[in-house]
């Protein structure tokens, strides 16, 4: 009788070889940390400015995981922001009707569940019209999503005539506190949803579900998956994650606008496809989606600290990075590098 081999555990090496795009992202960070640590050492590793990222990628954190559920099948929401500032702007109107302005414990509560309410009916109302349009009505996404931008757009127009509406102090106050002190409570946000995010899709099979329609509309029909259904609860689902950052950010800067946030429609797409979500659907990983997150976030923060590198450079520098992006995967960058770290493994 011979004894059972025990398999072999996978290494760091090889399991990076397995996955060149997570690889990609790991790379990339620690070169910028490493940069960063040379060139600005004392600025860029205080307190201050690794709380104020914190306080910064939330928002657009949080789309970026909308945009990426929808990619995953295959297609895309353009029209997270519109969303995003239409929730913030209800909900403003919202707790000033609602509730007096005065800083008592019950509308520090009240602001809070009114709030998340608010963008669970506003965002989810709109993912659903997003829904309906691709999985009813056949429009494809790019199309569908790019009109809904500019409809959402105009109503949040309509609704606020144009000018900013303040926001609700007990919410602001709440939101842009900080746990034990440190943590900002738009981190814990942004990383309760990764959490919910997370677990749909490793644990249930709305993920497997949603890469499989993505990787083949056709045979995920032919399987009896409700396709209409599934495209339904994603945008739905999307929705509901662009008004939760659209009350962060009223939360943030304590005012909401029909303009807000508008260079992150690009910044999304980008943090998305970084992360290695494959545009044309059905690949794609959360982690990485993170990765890329703290990556942007990372290198705009430290853009900050040199004076000479105006703001007005970062579409440009979003843009090219994304062209490059796409680029190297479809010339197949991700194989060559996977077969470099492959070879090392094996010699």
């Amino acid at each position: 009788m011979t004894a059972a081999t025990a398999p072999a555990r996978l290494g760091i090496r090889d399991r990076l070889a397995r996955d060149p795009y997570l690889t990609r992202m790991i790379i990339v960070l620690v070169a910028l940390l490493a940069f960063f640590a040379i060139v600005k050492p004392g600025q860029f590793f205080g307190l201050r400015t690794w709380t104020g990222m914190a306080v910064q990628f939330p928002e657009f954190g949080i789309m970026a995981l909308g945009v990426m559920i929808t990619m995953f099948t295959a297609g895309i929401d353009l029209s997270m922001v519109s969303v995003a500032n239409l929730t913030g702007i209800i909900t403003a109107y919202t707790l000033k009707a609602a509730l007096t302005a005065e800083a008592t414990g019950t509308n520090y509560v009240m602001s809070v569940l009114i709030a998340f309410l608010m963008a669970m009916i506003v965002g989810g109302a709109c993912g659903a019209f997003n829904g309906f349009l691709i999985s009813r009505v056949k429009i494809p996404p790019i199309l569908a999503t790019l009109g809904t931008l500019e409809l959402f757009g105009g109503v949040a127009i309509v609704i606020s005539e144009g000018k900013g509406v303040p926001g609700f102090k007990p919410f602001s106050d709440v939101i842009t506190g900080k746990l034990l002190g440190v943590i900002p409570i738009q981190l814990v946000v942004f990383l309760v949803c990764v959490a919910v995010i997370g677990s749909l899709l490793t644990f249930t099979g709305f993920g497997t579900k949603i890469l499989m329609l993505g990787t083949n509309e056709t045979a995920a029909r032919f399987s009896g998956m409700k396709v209409n259904s599934l495209l339904m609860r994603t945008y739905i689902l999307s929705g509901v994650l662009a008004g939760i950052a659209g009350v962060i950010m009223l939360a943030t800067y304590n005012s909401a606008k029909a303009g807000n946030a508008e260079p992150y429609t690009l910044l999304t797409i980008l943090i998305v496809v970084l992360g290695g979500v494959n545009p044309n659907g059905g690949k794609g990983r959360i982690t990485g989606v993170i990765l890329a997150i703290l990556t942007l976030q990372i290198l705009a923060s430290g853009l900050n600290m040199f004076p000479n590198i105006s703001n007005f450079y970062r579409p440009l520098i979003w843009g090219g990075v994304l062209l490059a992006i796409i680029t190297m995967d479809e010339f197949k960058g991700g194989a060559v590098l996977s077969r470099l770290l492959t070879r090392k493994a094996e010699s």
